[in-house]
């Protein structure tokens, strides 16, 4: 696991495009019916966000990325309150990224 001192050395764009990378692996996952490997993997979503959380507690957007850890809660669950597929949750990270380092 990445620590604090680590993570921060990554701005909020980089570390959206790094949860993305890991949203990609629940994904290959969730398509091979891997669920151990898919839970792993949004295990470490979550991760990866408490860790932008941490370091981001003055940033605007933590309702943002508060609110993208519960649709990945939600997809852990299966409650499907928000039902938001992880392609979705993948582009969004993917968007944010590129439009801030186009």
């Amino acid at each position: 696991m990445l620590d604090e001192k680590r993570w921060i050395q990554f701005s909020f764009p980089q570390q959206i495009g790094h949860i993305g990378s890991e949203i990609s692996r629940a994904r290959h996952w969730e398509e091979k019916k891997e669920e151990g490997n898919q839970e792993a993997a949004l295990i470490r979503v979550l991760e990866l966000i408490d860790l932008t959380i941490t370091v981001q507690k003055t940033n605007g957007r933590l309702k943002e990325i508060l609110r993208l850890r519960e649709c990945i809660c939600d997809k852990m669950i299966k409650s499907f309150q928000y039902d938001v597929p992880l392609k979705d949750l993948q582009s969004y990270c993917e968007v944010f990224y590129l439009s801030h380092h186009s």
